[in-house]
């Protein structure tokens, strides 16, 4: 293989593909990237068995080829060349010479046909969805999904898709996160839950064009993400997700209105006085148009007060602060309505058109002073 291509375009493509290098295995070859010759393009590719992705780069094609390198070693070379064109050749015993203006490195790869190929999956059932929404989305979800292993399904999002109306849920034990979007065309209904994993790494590789598409296919076992010269392949996670019917009610005893950024920075100061293994809740006490928010730690104690809109009745309800503003932090609007029925069901954090739904457990608290 001989290809000539500019640094720019082979570092992009390396910090695309490298999401789906694994940190830790046994197979050397998958802490590889494939390089292949496609036509005028080269084709990068990276598969840790359970996420895999593929881009494809411009490039001067001289001699057609493959070739495995380590891509620890690609990443950190390419990184440091000059910004100029980039020659990549490959010869006998796998020996790849790298130049780069007076740059030479030469490094020992491995056979292209020893990499474990992409799975070749039917593309046939896909959505469509802006780059912006998408990226959006999973922001607004991602940090809610539960890490325990036994309960796989909790480690990924559902995707439920109804005529043009998009879904997506996550949730662990002490919270729920639903973000509802409506898309361009309607589609045959579906559920599928998708590995966190794979939505953190589209997150991060997603460029969020609001006037570029991504077509995501569904496929059985597979999900696909199309978007530009790249592709991410990942299994889905089998079974039936949680029903959250049950938790989603529209009964409300006390409903507030405040300052979204009021809040959080509110809480955010509030969390100065607790260590990370505390398990200490703010607590909140409404009343008209004030509510006070007080915290007491082995570091110290701290209270405030924020005004608010109120209706219904006065309420005290304890929290945890960090599942809190985790809420807030990726709520875009300027106010927001927070639903309480009592201090031991949960809260909804909810526009009027349920564009967005945070549900949020309590935590039991015997009195403010002794919390």
């Amino acid at each position: 293989m001989n290809i000539v291509c500019s640094k720019e375009n082979l570092h992009s493509g390396i910090q695309i593909v490298s999401k789906a290098v694994p940190n830790r295995t046994t197979m050397s070859i998958l802490e590889c990237i494939l390089l292949e010759t496609d036509g005028s393009q080269v084709k990068l590719t990276a598969n840790d068995m359970e996420i895999g992705i593929e881009t494809k780069i411009d490039a001067q094609v001289i001699k057609e080829g493959k070739i495995a390198l380590d891509a620890k070693l690609l990443a950190e070379i390419v990184r440091k060349l000059p910004d100029n064109d980039v020659t990549i050749e490959v010869k006998n015993d796998f020996i790849t010479v790298i130049t780069c203006e007076k740059a030479i490195f030469t490094i020992i790869g491995k056979s292209g046909s020893d990499f474990s190929s992409l799975p070749e999956v039917e593309k046939i059932d896909s959505i469509m969805i802006s780059q912006l929404t998408l990226k959006e989305i999973i922001r607004q979800t991602i940090f809610s999904i539960g890490h325990d292993i036994n309960n796989i399904l909790m480690t990924g999002e559902l995707f439920e898709i109804t005529g043009d109306v998009l879904k997506v849920y996550s949730l662990d034990t002490h919270r729920i996160s639903i973000r509802k979007v409506y898309l361009k065309n309607s589609y045959p209904n579906r559920k599928e839950v998708i590995p966190g994993k794979t939505l953190n790494e589209i997150m991060k590789i997603l460029p969020g064009d609001a006037d570029k598409d991504v077509t995501i296919f569904f496929t059985g076992k597979h999900v696909i993400f199309e978007f530009d010269n790249t592709m991410v392949i990942s299994r889905l996670l089998e079974g039936e997700f949680f029903r959250t019917d049950q938790l989603l009610s529209r009964d409300y005893s006390t409903k507030i209105s405040i300052n979204k950024k009021v809040l959080q920075n509110c809480i955010d100061r509030a969390m100065l006085l607790i260590k990370e293994e505390d398990k200490k809740p703010i607590i909140m006490s409404i009343s008209d148009e004030v509510m006070e928010l007080k915290i007491n730690s082995v570091i110290g104690s701290m209270n405030e007060d924020i005004e608010i809109e109120k209706q219904g009745q006065d309420l005290m309800i304890g929290f945890n602060p960090k599942y809190f503003i985790d809420a807030l932090k990726v709520i875009d609007d300027e106010m927001v309505d927070i639903y309480m029925i009592n201090p031991k069901s949960p809260c909804f954090i909810r526009d009027n058109d349920n564009n967005y739904v945070y549900v949020l457990m309590p935590v039991n608290f015997i009195t403010v002073d002794g919390a």
